[in-house]
């Protein structure tokens, strides 16, 4: 649970402020002239559907009868009373009271004379019980540990990313063929500033810096974890409060559109943690908003995370799944984001997730399944499908819950993709194996090509694998240092052989030592020895090749695309395998050998011709022992492995070769 022991505004005779209300029927209502919601937003936002909600609630400057002020709208349906306080008057509760729609429960005021960067709160009564809440739909805040709301200006920066948004526009999902190497970042600790390590980089540092290095290591995109407002650094940005306010840990809205602008101007996507799942207790957040449960459930049963400390959010209230779904959308609009990783998805599909039994309750049909979160996740998916195309949603689901992405009109979830987190688990506790034992647990490699192409496939070493004590991934592989240092590079080319797209977490291609600490920056002082070069080259190299090869990432959701040569030989852990683009004869040979013992073996391959090695991870210039199949090999028309030619191939210790056929 998240704690924020922040100082908060100070309201003056807040317990005498009045109820006002707005009665449609009645004109003689307070400020019923300047209703800044309509009848038809109110509908809207009562059914469910104003998925641009954003655009009417908050604080929005508007004119009035030509004075120029700042209109605020909330929704607070079981308050008595709600004023706005703020700076601008003294933090009194009773200067500007706000007017209720009755029946839908939202609130609103216009007060002329704001400015922009003025810091405001709600002041919320429910009887005799007084708090101050920041703004839901807060397009900005203070920076932690204070909690206010800030008016700002979303419309003024000026975009040069069109090019970009018309190419992704008309993709029509041939994202699906396409290359997608993604390099997560936490942007805390990604960089510090050198005379500075207790400071954070601004969103103009990181744009300056993050992008020249993301484009020079090849990676397609880069994936942010959550930029929303959220009190406790600690949390990584997983306990939102404000989920419409970029962080001001870093600087301004412009300041972050900015780093959009520069990504996608150097051919970047960006993606975005987005956590719908759950948030945090903090009392100037959601919780309680108006003296009631109405983001979340009252039945702790149904509302409290048990594991994290925090709340459910309540998807049957037609209310709360409006807020989540145009607060999806608002960052596609306004912050031109190209994908969202939606997270613990998995927690929302069950009502039992990480429950004892009697503490949890079924589903109307005496079921598991948590049936609201389902339909608000296809509703998500489909509004997002509707007015984004080819923006990408992507799950981090932990079961083998079926059409996570597939689309809803076909029963599925409607996500464009999923993290495969049984590969992952799989592949990091086969690589934490010694080698000598390895052969024992063949079958943890070869059980993800069973399922493969159920689903579309991110392969994911994300920033979960390196904290909590697991340690960073080269403290999770055994050996000696070259060991250490061959099975990353055998690992990450190992997985970017394997189909799916691919994800790693900032400091992987660094070979960081220590594991991975929100507070500190990546050590990039390793870079001045030789092993943290090579495996940086190696990565980068991997994505060199990656983009070239149509074999290795157009038919990656596509069992066609996909061919053992030999997948038995356990007792010497190799594998070989055949990766196949679109069109054939396009395709490479890629042979994995997961002991420090050299092999060498006669492989059964499609065609008789000569076949280039493209990459080996045991190149000298990764920090290899240079041996492999360079420059070649000349098959043969001898049969093997049911194959009509053979090559007689060399597996390098604890490396991967990759070999590809020279066509006349």
């Amino acid at each position: 649970m998240s704690k924020n022991n922040a100082p908060t505004s100070n309201s003056t005779n807040s317990q005498n402020a009045p109820n006002s209300q707005y009665d449609p029927n009645s004109q003689n209502s307070p400020n019923v002239q300047n209703a800044f919601l309509t009848e038809f937003d109110l509908y809207l936002l009562g059914e469910g559907n104003h998925w641009k909600s954003y655009e009417k609630l908050g604080a929005h400057f508007r004119e009035v009868d030509g004075v120029a002020g700042v209109n605020f709208a909330v929704w607070a349906p079981n308050a008595t009373a709600v004023s706005v306080i703020g700076e601008f008057n003294n933090w009194n509760g009773n200067a500007n009271t706000m007017f209720k729609h009755i029946p839908t429960g939202f609130w609103e005021v216009f007060i002329p004379g704001i400015k922009e960067w003025a810091t405001y709160k709600y002041l919320v009564r429910n009887g005799d019980l007084v708090f101050e809440k920041s703004d839901p739909v807060g397009f900005y805040a203070e920076t932690p540990p204070y909690t206010a709301s800030k008016v700002v200006n979303l419309d003024r920066f000026q975009w040069n990313d069109a090019d970009w948004l018309e190419k992704r526009k008309n993709r029509n999902n041939d994202w699906l063929y396409q290359p997608m190497s993604i390099y997560e970042v936490h942007l805390g600790s990604w960089r510090r500033p050198g005379d500075n390590p207790n400071r954070w980089l601004t969103y103009h540092d990181i744009a300056d810096q993050l992008v020249d290095y993301v484009k020079e290591m090849g990676y397609t995109h880069i994936e942010l974890l959550p930029v929303a407002e959220h009190p406790l650094s600690a949390s990584w940005g997983y306990q939102i409060v404000g989920y419409f306010a970029v962080t001001s840990r870093y600087g301004s809205p412009e300041d972050f559109m900015y780093l959009i602008d520069r990504c996608h101007q150097n051919e970047i996507g960006v993606i975005i943690d987005w956590v719908p799942a759950h948030f945090p207790r903090d009392g100037h957040g959601l919780r309680q908003f108006d003296g009631t449960a109405l983001y979340e459930h009252a039945d702790p049963k149904q509302g409290e995370h048990r594991d994290w400390g925090t709340l459910i959010f309540n998807y049957g209230r037609n209310e709360v799944r409006n807020f989540l779904v145009a607060n999806a959308i608002f960052w596609l609009d306004k912050y031109h984001i190209d994908g969202l990783r939606v997270d613990a998805v998995a927690s929302m599909l069950y009502l039992d997730y990480s429950r004892k039994s009697g503490d949890w309750i079924p589903n109307e049909f005496g079921g598991r399944e948590n049936l609201k979160a389902i339909d608000f996740i296809k509703t998500l998916n489909e509004q997002i499908g509707i007015q984004y195309p080819n923006v990408l949603t992507i799950a981090e689901e932990s079961t083998a819950w079926p059409g996570v992405s597939r689309p809803t009109y076909c029963g599925g979830l409607g996500f464009s993709m999923k993290w495969n987190m049984g590969w992952m688990n799989d592949t990091l506790r086969y690589m934490r194996h010694d080698p000598v034992h390895r052969k024992f647990h063949h079958d943890e490699l070869t059980f993800s090509l069973i399922y493969a192409f159920h689903e579309n496939f991110i392969l994911p070493l994300s920033h979960d694998e390196v904290v909590h004590g697991k340690g960073s991934i080269l403290d999770q592989v055994p050996g000696d240092l070259w060991q250490k240092f061959a099975n990353a590079r055998l690992l990450y080319s190992y997985m970017w052989t394997h189909p799916g797209k691919k994800l790693t977490f900032m400091g992987d291609e660094l070979g960081q030592w220590n594991e991975w600490n929100f507070d500190e920056s990546l050590q990039w002082h390793l870079l001045q020895w030789e092993p943290h070069q090579g495996l940086q080259r190696c990565i980068a190299d991997l994505n060199k090749m990656y983009a070239n090869e149509p074999a290795l990432y157009e038919n990656d959701f596509d069992g066609r695309g996909f061919e053992w040569i030999d997948c038995h030989n356990w007792e010497a852990s190799t594998f070989a395998f055949i990766r196949k683009a679109r069109e054939w004869p396009d395709f490479l040979v890629v042979l994995c050998n997961f002991t420090p013992v050299p092999r060498r073996m006669k492989l059964g391959v499609p065609i008789k011709c000569y076949y280039e090695e493209i990459f080996s991870s045991d190149s000298e210039f990764y920090g290899g022992s240079n041996t492999g199949n360079g420059p070649g090999i000349e098959a043969t028309g001898e049969c093997s492995h049911d194959r009509p030619a053979s090559i007689n191939a060399y597996f390098p210790p604890l490396g991967v070769s990759v070999l590809k056929p020279k066509l006349q």
